[in-house]
C-alpha cells in the first residue's frame, strides 16, 4: 500500500481523483492536499481517516501551482508525491473564434502540468519523489468531437514521453490512460447538455484503483482498459477497424448537433 506519504491530488473532488483520494485514506499514515477548484465546497476533511487538508486552487494558472506548493511546503515540508489529474474536456465541433476558450483548455490540461513538473523538480533538489499525470487514451488516438481536448492531451503524451529523457534519476513518473470514464467530466464537456459517451466507458473505482497498483509498483504507464489495448492492436494489424470506430463515434457527434441546433446552440 501507498503509506507514510505526503502526497498532492488535483482534480480530488469528483470522479476518478475522489476515488484516488479515497485509497490513499486506506493507507495508514498518509497525509493529503486534496485539491481542486472548488475543493472546500465538494468535499470535508472530516469525511476521511486520514491527515487530509481540502484546498481551492486553479491548476490552470501560474498562481494557482504556485499556491498549491506553497501550501504543501507549509503543511509537509517535503511532497512524496504529486498527482496532477486536474482536467476537462470539451465536447464540440470546433469552428469557432474563441481564442480565450481555446487557451484554458491547454492552460488547464497541457501548460499547468508542465509548469507542475518543473516546479516539483526544483522542491525536491535531488531528494526521491514521484510525479504522477492523468494523461488519458484520448492523449494517445483522437477522437470526432474533441479536438481541443484531444490536442491538449496529445501535448501532455508528448510532454511526458520528453521529460522522461532528461529528468534526473531521483524523480519517479507514472502515466494514467484511462478511456470515458462515468464521472461528472461528460457532465461539463458541453455545458451541460446530455451525449452519447464514447465506447468503451469505465467506472472511476476501478480506474483509480488501477492506477493506485501501477503507482504503488512504480510503473511507468497504466492503462485500466483491456479493451483499449487490445483495439490499438488491432486497429495497427487492420487499420480499417480504426475507421469504422471513427465513424461509429461520429455518428454520435452528428446526432448531438443535431440536438444542439434543437436547443438553438448552435
Amino acid at each position: 500500500m501507498i503509506e507514510n506519504k505526503t502526497i498532492v491530488l488535483t482534480g480530488a473532488s469528483s470522479g476518478i481523483g475522489l476515488e484516488f483520494l479515497k485509497l490513499l485514506d486506506e493507507g495508514k499514515g498518509n497525509r493529503i492536499l486534496a485539491v481542486s477548484r472548488n475543493a472546500t465546497k465538494k468535499i470535508s476533511a472530516d469525511e476521511f481517516k486520514s491527515d487530509v487538508t481540502v484546498f481551492d486552487a486553479d491548476t490552470s494558472t501560474k498562481e494557482g501551482v504556485d499556491s498549491i506548493f506553497a501550501k504543501a511546503e507549509e503543511l509537509f515540508g517535503k511532497i512524496d508525491i504529486y498527482y496532477n489529474n486536474a482536467g476537462y474536456p470539451y465536447y464540440e465541433i470546433y469552428d469557432y473564434e474563441d481564442w480565450g476558450r481555446l487557451s484554458r483548455i491547454f492552460e488547464a490540461n497541457t501548460i499547468g502540468p508542465c509548469y507542475a513538473y518543473v516546479k516539483y523538480k526544483h522542491h525536491l533538489n535531488g531528494r526521491e519523489g514521484h510525479l504522477a499525470y492523468t494523461v488519458s487514451a484520448i492523449g494517445t488516438m483522437a477522437m470526432p468531437g474533441y479536438a481541443l481536448y484531444s490536442a491538449s492531451k496529445f501535448g501532455l503524451q508528448g510532454f511526458q514521453e520528453g521529460i522522461r529523457l532528461e529528468m534526473p534519476k531521483n524523480m519517479k513518473l507514472t502515466c494514467l490512460y484511462p478511456v470515458a470514464t462515468d464521472t461528472n467530466f461528460f457532465k461539463t464537456a458541453a455545458d451541460g447538455v446530455k451525449f452519447k459517451k464514447p465506447f468503451p466507458v469505465q467506472n472511476p473505482v476501478i480506474v483509480a484503483k488501477k492506477m493506485y497498483k501501477g503507482m504503488e509498483k512504480g510503473k511507468e504507464k497504466v492503462s485500466p482498459s483491456f479493451l483499449f489495448g487490445l483495439s490499438k492492436v488491432i486497429m495497427t494489424v487492420f487499420p480499417p477497424a480504426r475507421t469504422i470506430y471513427w465513424n461509429m463515434e461520429k455518428k454520435k457527434l452528428d446526432d448531438f448537433i443535431v440536438k444542439m441546433k434543437g436547443l438553438g446552440k448552435y
